[in-house]
């Protein structure tokens, strides 16, 4: 086995409740994570409940009581219910994201209705739900939701906001980069279509233009790039006499040994100190900031596969499937063994997943104990966001449950898919 010098995973890349105990066993919100893998089996995602309420209560202290989370990072009945315990408000893209928010009980007038191709249907079902705002992505939609406010007989005009193009270059990676002119979201600024979309949605007798929105990416973390936006959205609004302003999202999250990024507090001051003289209610959309470092995906390994002189791998039972951004980013992951948490990591390997592609791998240089042996359970850090909600069935393998943990019980919030789940569709 190829050995390099790599120290224990960093306790900062861990949800904010892990211990390990003397054993070395990792514990997340009081529950034993190896016990969990053994009572749930594996694949197996675990969310640290405190975490979420934690950042979910810094989220709405950085931006006065006007943070919206991101139900793409990961939503399901209970992240909602628990969304909504915080007094966060919700931005959905889709109907089938605003139909889970409705059937978890989440107060529609707390909803961002978001998306670059809604459909008269979604439109429809967003304004019969009452949703708080949609953010207009583009002139059909305009036209739309003018031509529905008459179907419906609708008496009070829809609340909007206009989503703009700022024209500013994230610094991330180019299929999760949209504040940038050629981009497919938006209202372009410096071709004068967000103007253009101001002036028609202000005239509009179906609408009430209540303000702008941008987003300029995911996973940035340079505050810089984020402040730019905030004051590139304010000198927009200055002169329009607007009630509100929405910087979006994006806050970056460190996934790797080394990384750091800003706080959700850093970033709300920064975007305090570009806003604050404007007179208008500053709204913030953060997803991976509540949720990315709260989980952790279990694993159990299958095989070690030692090729002499080119690299050893480590198959285990999940893959591209609960956990495609590998594939789709080359995103980066640390992994380490929850029975020997604060062991060093010496062997270098890759850890591939169990579906028929060359590129289902999860962690391309992973570092990992050097007594690692088939039948182990190890463990990915900083799952939270964007695994399970953009996970899929291929090889028709059954998706993974979820579970929450919290003063030592956990708490199964999806179960895992059965065979029989999988020929449901089926006719």
């Amino acid at each position: 086995m190829s050995h390099i010098a790599s120290s224990p995973i960093p306790g900062y890349l861990l949800p904010d409740t892990a211990q390990v105990g003397k054993d070395g066993r990792l514990s997340i919100g009081g529950c034993d994570v190896l016990e969990l893998a053994e009572e749930f089996g594996t694949p197996l995602f675990v969310y640290d409940e405190e975490h979420l309420r934690s950042r979910c209560r810094e989220a709405m202290a950085a931006f006065d009581g006007r943070a919206v989370y991101a139900a793409k990072a990961f939503l399901c009945k209970a992240m909602a219910e628990l969304v909504d315990s915080e007094q966060m408000y919700l931005d959905v893209a889709t109907g089938g994201e605003l139909h889970v928010a409705i059937a978890a009980g989440f107060p529609t007038s707390r909803i961002f209705f978001h998306g670059n191709n809604k459909s008269p249907d979604e439109l429809r079902q967003a304004l019969e739900a009452e949703v708080g705002r949609i953010v207009v992505d583009n002139f059909t939609e305009l036209d739309n939701l003018e031509a529905l406010h008459a179907e419906m007989g609708l008496t009070e005009p829809i609340p909007v906001l206009i989503r703009i193009t700022p024209g500013i270059e994230a610094h991330t990676h180019e299929y999760i980069s949209t504040g940038q002119d050629d981009s497919k979201f938006g209202f372009t600024v410096s071709l004068g279509l967000a103007e253009e979309a101001m002036k028609r949605a202000a005239s509009s007798d179906a609408l009430h233009l209540l303000g702008v929105h941008a987003h300029i990416g995911s996973q940035v973390f340079r505050l810089d790039s984020l402040a730019r936006s905030a004051e590139t959205l304010a000198e927009f609004v200055r002169p329009l006499g607007l009630a509100e302003l929405s910087v979006g999202g994006g806050l970056g999250v460190a996934y790797l040994t080394g990384e750091e990024a800003p706080s959700i507090t850093e970033w709300g001051e920064a975007v305090r100190e570009v806003t604050q003289d404007l007179g208008v209610k500053v709204w913030a959309e953060p997803g991976r900031a509540i949720v990315a470092s709260a989980a952790i995906t279990l694993y159990r390994v299958g095989d070690i596969k030692e090729l002499p002189g080119i690299r050893t791998y480590v198959a285990v039972d999940g893959g591209m499937s609960d956990n495609p951004r590998p594939v789709l980013y080359g995103s980066g992951y640390e992994a380490f063994l929850p029975r020997s948490t604060n062991a060093d990591r010496p062997l270098q390997a890759r850890i591939v997943g169990k579906h028929c592609e060359s590129g289902d791998v999860l962690v391309d240089k992973a570092h990992l104990p050097a007594d690692l042996q088939i039948g182990d359970i190890i463990a990915t850090p900083v799952t939270g966001a964007y695994g399970y909600s953009m996970g899929s069935n291929y090889n028709k393998i059954p998706r993974p449950p979820v579970i929450f943990t919290s003063n030592g019980t956990p708490r199964q919030i999806i179960r895992r898919e059965t065979p029989t789940d999988l020929l449901r569709l089926d006719l």
